[in-house]
């Protein structure tokens, strides 16, 4: 029964595919659709976002490199979009130096997969974020947090600031509302890896710190809500 269950939920997952490679993008849908997935592919960024727009997608697979719209660029545009700022991204690129994985990370990917890897890992990771896309935020708490002008409110998975909407990622959302759950708290790098990104991310040095970054330019003038605690990792602000 529960397995039945979940094939049933599997079922009625969409994930977008866009690779400009046939022969990739042949192997990925294979493998996402063995795996129970409904899956949309497209070979341009153009094409993708259309499809992307229609059809609302759980997950997005993306290429780094594609013609008319590049990978980095598509996935500013969504994440930039409240339609479909929630939607999960994971790239695929043969770009695997740091610098590009911070990139990724920076504009608003959920994870990193780099060429060649094998169709096992993709799915695994495909997986792993799915599953972290469905679980409510970490800290249990349901109720609204408002510190200073910032207020957030994980029932709508929304955060203002000043009275104004600000647009998270999902990993930007998670990881400012797992803080604020515990506010005074001292959290590692490792833990907030482990916690909030999951433990099939892509884990380096600077992975937490690109996200920090990212919520900290996003608070504005509350930006020292998040504090950095060196050699230890981040808290959230305790009360005055």
């Amino acid at each position: 029964m529960i397995l039945e269950k979940r094939q049933t939920l599997l079922k009625t997952e969409k994930i977008v595919v866009i690779e400009d490679e046939d022969d990739i993008l042949e192997v990925i849908a294979y493998n996402l659709k063995r795996e129970g997935y409904e899956v949309i592919t497209s070979t341009s960024g153009e094409d993708g976002l259309e499809k992307i727009e229609k059809s609302s997608p759980q997950l997005v697979v993306l290429d780094l490199m594609l013609p008319e719209i590049d990978g980095l660029e598509l996935c500013r545009k969504l994440k930039s979009d409240p339609l479909t700022r929630s939607i999960p991204v994971i790239m695929v690129t043969a770009k695997g130096e740091e610098s590009d994985v911070v990139l990724g990370l920076g504009v608003g990917a959920d994870d990193y997969v780099t060429k060649p890897f094998s169709p096992r890992e993709l799915v695994a990771r495909v997986k792993a974020v799915l599953r972290r896309s469905r679980a409510r935020p970490e800290g249990d708490s349901r109720e609204r947090i408002a510190r200073g002008g910032v207020v957030i409110d994980p029932q709508r998975h929304d955060v203002q600031v000043d009275g104004e909407p600000v647009l998270l990622t999902a990993t930007e959302f998670r990881l400012l509302h797992f803080l604020a759950t515990h506010p005074g708290r001292v959290f590692t790098r490792d833990h907030l890896l482990t916690r909030v990104i999951g433990e099939d991310a892509i884990v380096i040095d600077r992975n937490i710190d690109v996200h920090v970054r990212a919520i900290r330019k996003k608070l504005g003038a509350h930006r020292e809500l998040i504090e950095t605690i060196r050699g230890v990792g981040y808290r959230f602000k305790d009360k005055d």
